[in-house]
């Protein structure tokens, strides 16, 4: 029951993902806002919302370290593994306006997640803050959308337009999608702690790797979906603005309805925390390199997330193989991978 439970939720959380990005799309292009914002926006918030519902949910329930865990593993998620399967499908361009403006701001505010969280806690106020920090990014970026010229707005609204069926018919797709989201994730946060329970594992675990992956289908789907339709900044634009999200909107949200300040467990400041912030940086050079990301540096970025699991399961299992696991990619692959990017990147930059 409890393992119908869990595909239940992902079913609820994925459909109503579905019905709130369809909706929220067709209302946002009417005001012929840029595939790219809408991208970072409407999609990524959208395709987001089931990490919300699951966190929120957690916190209100007390379950802090599935809260924290899911927006962290979801973050390094929809990088690693989002990214780089994308990626491998197609060749992804990569818009100037995300390498010069939006990475650099995924990067601050990872960074500032790791700041906040150093003593531990994530108080009221540091929530607040990072709610009203959403709600500040959003509206600039709508206002630069809306300040390019008036020929760019015009083949923009001509990208997305409003549903056929009008409004009314796509504010019962947002409303039926909330609706789904949050039975949902109810679901999901009760099947999963189930889950850790049964196999021994704590709930932090199981929020930095299978919650985080459940909830980040949508982004999946609809980053693969924009992929094959040649809509790459949508596609790239939905991982950016779904990491903005997770930080800004998910824990800013979740520290409010929180019973009590967010703990974050000592493993995640000592780990998870320092990857994640790893992992937006890593955008840089992967992005810069011809502002396209390659099939192989796909491939890269996918195997890095399967490191990156494998350390967790192990490091949770206390597995004998964890010390030259480690070994191997601390005194190997990690430098071996910085290497090549910075030669990449510089003979890219050469190019330029």
């Amino acid at each position: 029951m409890t393992g119908a439970l869990f595909l239940a939720g992902l079913v609820a959380l994925v459909a109503g993902a579905e019905l709130l990005v369809r909706g929220a799309a067709r209302l946002a292009g009417a005001l012929g806002i840029s595939p790219l914002v809408v991208g970072l926006t409407v999609v990524a918030f959208g395709t987001s919302a089931p990490e919300v519902a699951v966190s929120v949910g957690a916190a209100a329930s007390g379950k802090i370290d599935l809260a924290v865990g899911n927006v962290v593993g979801s973050n390094v998620f929809n990088v690693l593994f989002i990214l780089g399967l994308s990626a491998l499908i197609t060749p992804l361009l990569v818009a100037q306006q995300l390498i010069r403006q939006e990475v650099p701001i995924m990067i601050g505010v990872s960074a500032l997640l790791l700041v906040l969280a150093a003593d531990g806690v994530i108080g009221r106020v540091e929530s607040a803050a990072l709610a009203g920090g959403l709600i500040a990014y959003t509206v600039f970026l709508v206002r630069q959308s809306r300040a390019e010229s008036a020929a760019a707005k015009a083949r923009e609204r001509d990208d997305v337009r409003p549903g056929a069926g009008g409004h009314a018919l796509n504010l019962v797709f947002v409303i039926a999608g909330l609706a789904l989201l949050v039975l949902g994730a109810r679901w999901l946060v009760d099947a999963a702690t189930s889950f850790a329970r049964w196999f021994g594992v704590s709930e932090l675990v199981i929020g930095l790797t299978i919650v985080a992956a459940g909830t980040s289908l949508p982004e999946v789907a609809s980053s693969i979906v924009a992929a094959l339709r040649g809509e790459r900044d949508i596609a790239v634009g939905n991982v950016v603005g779904s990491n903005l999200f997770n930080i800004l909107g998910c824990l800013g949200l979740a520290g409010l309805v929180a019973p009590q300040p967010l703990a974050v467990a000592p493993a995640v400041l000592a780990f998870d925390l320092p990857v994640m912030l790893a992992v937006a940086f890593a955008c840089l050079p992967v992005f810069f390199t011809g502002a396209r990301i390659e099939r192989w540096e796909g491939a890269l970025l996918l195997g890095y997330y399967l490191a990156y699991v494998g350390y967790v399961v192990l490091k949770a299992t206390e597995h004998d193989a964890l010390p030259a696991f480690s070994g191997v990619m601390a005194g190997f692959v990690v430098p071996l991978t910085v290497v090549t990017l910075t030669i990449v990147a510089v003979n890219a930059a050469r190019r330029r």
